[in-house]
């Protein structure tokens, strides 16, 4: 049986397979390898087994088949459960084929992991690590771009399929200031607050903070989450972090976050890693700003 954290919205499962919206409407209305489940409202939302369906088609298209061949092929019955891993295993499978640019590889180490382990393990024990390593193989020169962005946009299509909007729940606006492109980690965070009851508004890299002002005046987030990798890019904005400070809680946080930094500009500091830091974050608000309406919860 699905659960409903696992079922995609078709904008998801579209950046999640690299196919349009368009595509994936017609290989429903045609080929029936789409079987969305519909909410009480009338909305679709696709499973896992959809997913897989669909990049089976995706592999039988890329044979040469013709696109009702690789439909046959795509919606034959098979076993389709992944097998689950250890985390080190599965580490391993993830790091060889994001090293081969094997995307139908890379996906299939990902939901043998996720489907042995909290999501919370997989991104704090597999992923962050990963990411981490990643970054020092680029700077040492061990990897080269395309490498890094195979697998940055491969793991941020993942990650942002698994981002869960709890419509009921307090808002979260996540975002990285003017000049930083590391989104990954706050993407992680973004994962987490989803998981946790948050409603997420994530914005993601190198977001002018006129914009970033003029949306929180606009959705009333309970918690607007800053992140860089840089010191200097956070004080650069530090009077308008002081400023959205006056308004809601907000909170710095990456590698560029320091206690100072957030004491002058009236801001929490996550020093934690992202998964940590979404675990706590309640906890951290509440004990933190003597406004508890602030968190909205």
């Amino acid at each position: 049986m699905t659960g409903e954290n696992d079922l995609l919205r078709i904008g998801e499962l579209s950046r999640r397979v690299g196919l349009s919206e368009h595509v994936l409407r017609a290989w429903e209305r045609r080929y029936d390898v789409l079987r969305p489940e519909r909410t009480e409202g009338g909305f679709r939302l696709y499973s896992p087994a959809d997913e897989r369906r669909v990049r089976r088609m995706q592999d039988a298209l890329g044979e040469g088949l013709s696109t009702a061949e690789a439909a046959r092929r795509a919606t034959a019955e098979v076993p389709v459960t992944p097998t689950p891993v250890t985390l080190d295993e599965g580490r391993e499978r993830l790091v060889a084929a994001l090293d081969d640019f094997d995307t139908t590889s890379a996906h299939a180490a990902l939901d043998a992991l996720l489907a042995g382990h909290d999501t919370d393990a997989v991104l704090g024990q597999v992923v962050l690590p990963y990411l981490h390593d990643l970054g020092r193989r680029w700077e040492s020169g061990q990897v080269d771009v395309t490498q890094e962005h195979f697998a940055s946009n491969l793991l941020r299509a993942r990650l942002a399929a698994l981002v869960q909007d709890a419509a009921d729940g307090p808002t979260a606006l996540l975002a990285c200031p003017p000049g930083e492109q590391h989104d990954l980690p706050l993407l992680v965070l973004a994962v987490g607050l989803g998981r946790r009851g948050w409603r997420v508004v994530f914005l993601g890299a190198d977001v002018p903070m006129s914009d970033l002002t003029h949306t929180a005046h606009s959705i009333h987030p309970g918690l607007v989450v800053l992140a860089a990798t840089s010191e200097s890019r956070l004080t650069a904005v530090a009077d308008r972090v002081k400023e959205l400070a006056r308004a809601t809680t907000v909170a710095v946080a990456g590698a560029g976050a320091t206690p100072d930094l957030a004491r002058t500009a009236g801001a929490l500091v996550l020093t934690e890693d992202p998964v940590t830091a979404a675990g706590r974050l309640d906890d951290l608000i509440r004990t933190t700003s003597p406004d508890t309406n602030r968190t909205t919860r």
